[in-house]
């Protein structure tokens, strides 16, 4: 099998293409070869048991898709993508980087016509208020933003791609992911990660939104579980809508602290310091926060048991079992 990570410099990534090159085999099948494909240089995984290819480019640029298809990649993640608050804050570039990049990439699988199977990373933000208490699978896309904008015409695009024959498309709309590793991004959910990594790394973290904020989660784990059984998904199963809504953690920013002290302690905890950000808050606003995800759950999507394992999580991966 030959797997081709696009986003493989980012943090899915890079989890998502250890993971393979540890196993060595996906659903029973070897991999034979993976590649990895970003805009700046993706670390290979060390000790991989199969050949891993680097790759760096720009996916929008015209011609550049067609190159990733020259090794005729029977698996394909698509996990590149402009992250919510710079696609808001940027118009151009992230219509750029978000609609046409995968539409040119969608272009080139037809042009190769081999059918390989696409798992996109998709999001929540595919959906826009007002919300009822958990959203279920019927409930309709009305983004409030351009990022949530763009990754739905790439849900419809996936689709419409798979019903011709062109590829075996799934889209998996992934929870805001937490604990986050590394440093801070543009993303605007980013501080719901901050105000878990860095208290617990010893730093101060802001908190720019009120403790009442609900939101939907899932831990960096989890992600890549998500990845690996959409990938081993038998799609028969799915049927033509192939955008699919995770499993995840429903909390909010205040039991999210409360998480964090049971499981770190009040000294921790004691780290976050409260700045309220308007435009944090406004998009936030627009954002779901909580799902009834049965038709994953069906398919046999796992989330985490609670925020709580997400805390322990990080700590176990990230921070080698210590807090600061």
């Amino acid at each position: 099998m030959n797997i081709l990570i696009i986003g493989g410099a980012g943090m899915i990534g890079a989890k998502l293409a250890q993971r393979l090159a540890r196993d060595g085999t996906l659903n029973g099948k070897p991999i034979s070869s993976l590649s990895l494909y970003d805009v700046v240089p993706p670390a290979a995984p060390a000790a991989a048991k199969m050949p891993v290819k680097v790759m760096t480019g720009d996916l929008p640029t015209p011609g550049e898709a067609g190159k990733l298809m020259a090794d005729r990649p029977d698996l394909i993640f698509h996990l590149a993508a402009i992250v919510s608050g710079e696609a808001e804050l940027d118009f151009d570039k992230g219509y750029r980087i978000n609609l046409d990049g995968t539409r040119l990439l969608l272009e080139a699988i037809r042009a190769a016509g081999h059918t390989p199977r696409l798992v996109f990373t998709s999001s929540i933000a595919v959906f826009g208020a007002p919300f009822p208490e958990a959203i279920e699978d019927e409930f309709f896309n009305t983004p409030l933003t351009s990022y949530g904008t763009q990754k739905t015409i790439c849900e419809l695009l996936i689709s419409d791609y798979t019903r011709k024959g062109f590829l075996d498309g799934l889209s998996i709309r992934l929870p805001t992911i937490c604990v986050r590793p590394g440093k801070p991004n543009k993303a605007a959910s980013g501080f719901f990660s901050n105000i878990m990594r860095e208290p617990l790394a010893g730093e101060a973290a802001v908190l720019p939104v009120s403790e009442e904020v609900r939101h939907w989660h899932a831990s960096p784990r989890a992600a890549v579980g998500f990845l690996l059984h959409a990938a081993c998904l038998d799609t028969n199963t799915v049927g033509p809508r192939r955008a699919l809504t995770m499993p995840g953690v429903s909390v909010t920013v205040g039991e999210q602290i409360a998480s964090l002290r049971k499981v770190a302690g009040e000294r921790v905890a004691a780290r976050i310091r409260r700045e309220p950000d308007p435009f944090i808050e406004r998009v936030v606003a627009g954002w779901p926060r909580n799902f009834a995800p049965a038709r994953a759950l069906e398919l046999g999507f796992k989330a985490d048991a609670s925020f709580e394992d997400i805390i322990r999580i990080h700590i176990e991966d990230e921070l080698g079992g210590r807090v600061a």
